[in-house]
């Protein structure tokens, strides 16, 4: 299933960019040889026109081929047709087409999902982790979070991006919440919980979730050490080893930290209480053992309905929002960017065609809607890296074309070779880097 969300979701965002590229050179007046889907001899060939339509056995990029002098003999009638003979602007046009199908393909498919009746969850905090970040500041379950710095805050996906946002780029975090009719501000010791940079466990250091949950066994694997203790769905846990337990969360860290090792639970089943002796098994977590017990909890529905609000969007509200949610994941996508040359997102955040195949794959198995969210996240993702000024990419063509048209006359030759062999070291080094932290992600479980 991941394997086929991947190709779904490469092949159209790909195609996509290319098509940009195709449509500016064709009204540009540039003849175009060859558009191919994927790299590698080719699975598939036909001939539209005079262009020869190909998708290539390696699904992980395109290209458009145009008629260019530099690269072969031209014939004189077909010369004005040629890339490097049209004007810089016309250039430029072509560079851009392709990352600005993108973009658009983005606002597309959030318009698509944006539109009708949506649930959100308010920002509401449900639970908070103990020992973590946000435990230390003092927040606790119930608080509304008005805005986290100077971002207000609407709903939970906004609060997700405040606290990403502040802990790669603020550097510090100040959450402005409403409690019980008061508002308060905490400051959150970033430093103290070792959240400088943002990587794929700050959130989780953080502490905050949205959801709430009894103090109950929901579902039970099968062949897991609840289900071996013969512990059942429904189990409300009062304590362990003579110690009561205050919250799911708490009862998570206290399993973590014993694998192997037994635990004398106290439950209540049925209005009667039991006593039952569990071994939590041992699992491998970032290089540590950790104790799982293969049971999960039972959710809060209460709460859940209480922070979940039901809204319908019509269509022009929905072209609002979808061109906002876009234009917001570029900013971030830039800034991101940037704080990875800083050193305030660490390089392990950086993901590969192993990540993005696996979360393909989980968003297709959750539905269309998550899906299609996905498609338009990395779309916007994909558009925005190809912007950059490294040559080979389309923002790196870009500058090239920039500067022809401020010289009157293109670049030498010398110039362009010598940016072809820094732009190809750069991409290879981060995808090397990218399939470094996939392998790493994989082998970490």
């Amino acid at each position: 299933m991941a394997l086929l969300a991947f190709l779904l979701v490469i092949g159209v965002l790909v195609t996509f960019h290319e098509f940009g590229h195709y449509v500016a050179a064709r009204y540009c007046g540039v003849k175009v040889l060859e558009f191919s889907i994927g790299f590698g001899r080719p699975l598939l060939t036909w001939q539209r026109g005079e262009t020869s339509w190909k998708i290539g056995w390696i699904p992980l990029g395109g290209f458009v081929r145009m008629l260019d002098s530099r690269e072969a003999a031209v014939s004189a009638a077909d010369l004005p047709r040629a890339f490097n003979q049209r004007p810089p602007w016309q250039k430029i046009l072509i560079s851009i087409a392709g990352p600005l199908a993108n973009l658009l393909l983005a606002v597309l498919l959030f318009f698509v999902v944006m539109q009708g009746e949506q649930t959100r969850l308010l920002p509401y905090v449900g639970s908070v982790a103990p020992r973590s970040a946000a435990a230390a500041a003092g927040v606790l379950p119930g608080d509304h979070v008005r805005a986290v710095n100077d971002t207000e805050i609407a709903d939970w996906h906004a609060l997700r991006g405040g606290l990403s946002d502040a802990i790669a780029l603020d550097g510090r975090m100040v959450l402005y919440i409403a409690r019980d009719g008061v508002d308060m501000t905490l400051a959150v010791d970033l430093p103290a919980f070792g959240l400088q940079q943002l990587n794929e466990q700050s959130l989780a250091r953080l502490g905050l979730s949205p959801l709430r949950y009894h103090l109950a066994l929901g579902e039970l694997a099968p062949d897991g050490a609840a289900a071996r203790a013969g512990l059942r769905q429904g189990d409300r846990l009062l304590g362990a080893d003579g110690q009561p337990l205050a919250s799911w969360s708490a009862w998570v860290s206290y399993v973590q930290a014993r694998p192997g090792q037994a635990i004398r639970l106290r439950i209540q089943r049925d209005g009667q209480l039991r006593e039952v002796l569990l071994t939590p098994d041992s699992s491998e977590r970032n290089g540590q053992k950790v104790g799982r017990i293969g049971a999960g909890a039972l959710p809060d529905v209460a709460w859940q309905q209480k922070i979940e609000q039901q809204v319908t969007v019509g269509a022009g509200e929905a072209l609002q929002q979808a061109l906002a949610r876009t234009a917001s994941l570029m900013a971030s996508s830039l800034r991101m960017i940037g704080a990875m040359f800083t050193g305030t997102v660490a390089l392990e955040a950086l993901s590969g065609p192993l990540t993005i195949a696996d979360y393909a794959g989980k968003s297709a198995d959750l539905g269309l809607v998550p899906l299609l969210e996905f498609m338009a996240l990395i779309s916007v993702s994909l558009g925005v890296f190809n912007l950059l000024p490294v040559p080979v990419l389309d923002g790196g063509h870009l500058l090239y074309h920039v500067a022809e048209w401020i010289r009157g006359r293109p670049l030498p030759d010398r110039v362009y070779e010598i940016g072809q062999r820094l732009g190809m070291a750069f991409i290879m080094t981060v995808m090397l880097l990218a399939l470094f932290n996939d392998f790493g992600r994989f082998f970490a479980g």
